[in-house]
């Protein structure tokens, strides 16, 4: 099974889009630095409007364990996705199950995979000092699939409805990781583009099950 998650959730009626077209996960930003940022108060409003079964990230950079901990709690968070230069010793100290972004570099090597235990879910993702993710730059597929044959990856970066199944076709990871690909602008969803992803992804899936079949 595919996991999807939808990220830099902002609206409760984003959310409840992504949920209906069979989103697994939701991702908020609660670092200041990003375009998507939520305030963590109205992240709670919105997770409370939730089905039980939709697992909630929440996205921090470099922010302080206390802080990324409280959060955590306060929201109500599955899990924590880590996007800046923290270590495996900072991921230890999480209360939750954590993600780890790792970006893949300009010779499509991903940077410290061996550093992290497998109970952290890698995310692989474009690198991008400055904007920490979001960026809408795809990375390079062939090196991520050989990280994703390696271990549970989610696969980020550029994804849209125009070039997921390939990407998925490709790489193979445990899941995605869409945010600017279903957008109109930066924190707000576009529903017609959400709607695509999922069919487009769907449309994966029946070519795989078929490919199976011969």
């Amino acid at each position: 099974m595919l996991i999807i998650k939808i990220c830099g959730i902002t609206r409760l009626d984003d959310a409840e889009a992504a949920v209906e077209q069979g989103a697994h996960a939701l991702g908020f930003v609660f670092w200041p630095g990003s375009p998507r940022f939520i305030d963590p108060y109205r992240a709670r409003a919105i997770v409370s409007m939730l089905p039980a079964f939709v697992a909630t990230v929440g996205v921090f950079v470099n922010q302080p364990s206390e802080y990324v901990n409280g959060v955590a709690s306060l929201v109500g968070l599955a899990a924590v996705q880590l996007h800046g230069d923290e270590s495996p010793s900072y991921a230890a100290a999480m209360k939750r199950p954590v993600v780890k972004a790792i970006a893949l570099s300009a010779a499509g090597a991903a940077d410290g995979v061996a550093a992290w235990p497998l109970r952290v879910t890698l995310l692989l993702d474009a690198h991008d000092p400055v904007r920490r993710g979001g960026t809408g730059r795809t990375i390079d597929w062939a090196a991520a699939s050989t990280v994703a044959a390696l271990r549970r990856v989610v696969l980020s970066g550029g994804l849209t409805p125009e070039n997921v199944g390939e990407a998925i076709a490709r790489v193979k990871p445990f899941g995605i990781d869409v945010s600017s690909g279903v957008e109109s602008s930066p924190g707000i969803k576009d529903h017609g583009r959400l709607k695509a992803l999922f069919e487009a992804v769907c449309a994966e899936r029946e070519d795989l099950r078929s490919s199976a079949r011969f």
